[in-house]
């Protein structure tokens, strides 16, 4: 198959129910993750989480399951949520997976998705029925939360200060503190404030370390000739084979929040001639699908250039440093996931 050729339809219902850790964490928790003894916020941010999670078992009688008459609740003043902070591959999606299974609520009751993943639900609910849907929840997760712009940031606030009004609790990862959201990209006054009110909403806790992923393990296989990923693809049940260039072009046609149903049946990720990215839209689009292979464990055999040469200096060097060095995690874990598909 080729993941070219899909253009997939995803309905709003859908991006409802499917905010829920994917697979690659569903099977998480707490006593599943293996803190670095050498540093100590590792096993302190465990402590914190599972006291958090303890916290959330009260009754919940806001939000979609309030009468229209019911007396509105009184807004929450002080933190009503944590904030996952470190680098890239430091277990913070694991953590954050393990506090909603941990949340002694229905799963129809906890709400589990990236950023881009809840503003494109915005985007295909509308802001009103956004905040009725997820009111209803005991707990909102969200993963890589990452301001791209400013528009985002006041949707998203907006959104947030709803939802802690009606009642929920907030839980968040990212690669940066809450009041340096957006550093090094924009400077706008209006911009700089909307950080500063969301962060007040989060208790900041920091989770220092190494990238696990690459913590002990041998470096990620050299790529592949063309030959043997095209005969690693026929071989496979259920693998698609792509040419690299074409692939990030098809991207710019689809939705990123298609990108999860783009992989739909998808075993395996078979890449042909691997180059660096052109500009920085496409590699935007290429860290999301990375992110969508990533959660569903599917394996990415490639030819041409190594992952790590995917993006320039100057991007490694901006604004989206972190979304891109997520990214050369990502997949250089996914390669070596995929070194058995080729025949020795």
């Amino acid at each position: 198959m080729s993941l070219c050729a899909r253009a997939p339809h995803v309905p709003a219902d859908r991006l409802v129910a499917e905010m829920v850790p994917p697979p690659r964490f569903d099977s998480v928790r707490f006593e599943t993750y293996v803190p670095d003894p050498n540093q100590p916020s590792q096993s302190e941010a465990v402590t914190v989480l599972s006291s958090f999670a303890a916290g959330l078992g009260g009754a919940h009688a806001v939000g979609a399951r309030r009468r229209w008459f019911a007396k509105k609740p009184a807004a929450v003043t002080g933190p009503r949520g944590v904030y996952l902070d470190g680098g890239y591959g430091v277990g913070k999606t694991h953590l954050l997976a393990s506090l909603w299974h941990a949340t002694p609520a229905e799963p129809a009751l906890k709400a589990f998705g990236t950023f881009v993943e809840l503003t494109n639900l915005v985007g295909a609910l509308g802001f009103q029925q956004t905040v009725q849907t997820l009111s209803g929840h005991r707990l909102l997760c969200i993963d890589e939360f990452e301001l791209d712009d400013p528009g985002d940031t006041v949707l998203v606030s907006s959104l947030l200060r709803k939802l802690v009004d009606n009642g929920v609790a907030l839980a968040a990862t990212s690669n940066t503190l809450p009041g340096k959201l957006g550093e090094g990209r924009f400077a706008a006054v209006d911009f700089l404030r909307e950080i500063q009110g969301l962060s007040a909403h989060f208790r900041p806790l920091r989770i220092d370390g190494e990238d696990y992923r690459h913590r002990g393990l041998p470096e990620a296989p050299a790529p592949y000739s063309d030959e043997q990923v095209t005969k690693a693809a026929y071989a496979t049940e259920g693998a698609a084979l792509d040419d690299f260039p074409q692939l990030l072009d098809h991207l710019s046609r689809v939705h990123p929040s298609r990108y999860g149903a783009l992989t739909d049946g998808v075993r395996a990720v078979c890449l042909t001639d691997v180059r660096p990215v052109p500009d920085q839209s496409t590699a935007l689009r290429l860290v999301v699908l990375a992110d969508r292979l990533y959660d569903r464990e599917v394996p990415v055999l490639a030819s041409g250039e190594p992952f790590d040469r995917l993006f320039s200096d100057e991007m490694l060097n901006g604004g989206y440093r972190k979304k891109y060095f997520r990214a050369i995690s990502r997949l250089t874990a996914l390669a070596r996931d995929a070194k058995g598909l080729v025949a020795q």
